[in-house]
């Protein structure tokens, strides 16, 4: 049963309940590009200057935050643009 999930009531009888709640917020949270080519270069340096950090220099496991960057110049967007309606795309 996808997207359905039950449970047992007080009596013993079986509930269902649905996720349409969570379809319709999947629904409104589109991943349309929101970082430019720019910001994009800017965040896979930084990404990789981080992850150094891991194999050479002070070799600190902090450095494999750059995966962070890195993944969001590989994808193009950026959730945190997304929640404040933030966009460095050029406009069309």
């Amino acid at each position: 049963m996808l997207g359905r999930a039950s449970i047992h009531a007080p009596a013993g009888r079986r509930q269902r309940l649905s996720f349409a709640g969570a379809q319709q917020v999947r629904e409104d949270i589109h991943m349309t590009r929101n970082v430019g080519s720019i910001d994009r270069a800017f965040r896979a340096i930084v990404g990789v200057g981080l992850i150094s950090l891991v194999f050479v220099g002070p070799q600190t496991p902090w450095g494999w935050l750059g995966l962070i960057p890195l993944a969001t110049a590989v994808v193009g967007w950026c959730p945190p643009y997304a929640l404040f309606g933030l966009s460095t795309c050029r406009k069309d």
